[in-house]
């Protein structure tokens, strides 16, 4: 179970202090800095693609929660650096709304996070992390069919990373058990760089201890808190 590749660092870096109901108990949501719920692809691909809705309204106690799809992983670049490339929706502790952003970790660069615009309950984006065609490589991010970025190089990434969608709550370093409800529909992958999609019907599904995934098709699920359960 290669829980390793699914500790990527989150959207958002800082914390806020919160009052002791939203702490966590001990074995439960929020015991992790960084909890998870979503699917990860059996094989190496060259992107991934999903439909993303925020369900209701966030309830962010400290730090952030957020959904996304991306490749790569913290160590998965050259000599053990983190690399990775993801888009999503993220909210940070007391927005009440979520924000469409990509994200990009590139080894010897700075941190990227860019937020694109808010998104509202209900609100659905198409968004996709996909390998250029005929570039090995050469990413770009795109939402709703558009590039949201110039092609960007991300070295030793050609043929070497699983897919993810998933959800992220971050506890804030406070144990904060953060709330969240997403949906993801239409989940593909890239079979070949430039776009060669096809269903992601199998893979891992993992979800860490307050959260949970519910499938509703074969390429659509829910990400959970237990809570709404």
């Amino acid at each position: 179970m290669p829980r390793l590749k699914l500790i990527f660092a989150g959207a958002i870096a800082f914390a806020v202090l919160v009052p002791a109901p939203a702490l966590a108990a001990a074995g439960a949501c929020g015991v992790s800095d960084y909890s998870y719920a979503g699917i990860q692809g059996p094989r190496r691909a060259h992107g991934v693609r999903a439909t993303l809705t925020p369900i209701s309204a966030p309830h962010v106690f400290a730090g952030h929660v957020a959904a996304w799809v991306g490749l790569g992983w913290a160590g998965a670049g050259p000599d053990g650096q983190d690399e990775w490339i993801q888009a999503g929706m993220a909210s940070e502790a007391g927005e009440k709304a979520a924000h469409v952003y990509y994200e990009i970790v590139k080894p010897g660069a700075p941190y990227t996070y860019v937020e694109l615009g808010e998104v509202s309950p209900g609100e659905s984006h198409r968004l996709s992390v996909l390998e250029l065609g005929n570039r090995p490589g050469w990413w770009r991010v795109w939402v709703d069919g558009k590039p949201a970025i110039d092609p960007l190089f991300l070295p030793g990434s050609h043929g070497a990373w699983e897919p993810v969608a998933t959800a992220e709550s971050w506890n804030g370093g406070v144990g904060a058990c953060n709330q969240l409800q997403f949906r993801f529909e239409q989940v593909s992958w890239a079979r070949k760089a430039g776009g060669w999609w096809q269903q992601l019907t199998g893979g891992y599904l993992f979800a860490d201890p307050g959260y949970q995934v519910v499938r509703r098709s074969s390429t659509t699920f829910l990400s959970l808190s237990r809570i709404f359960g």
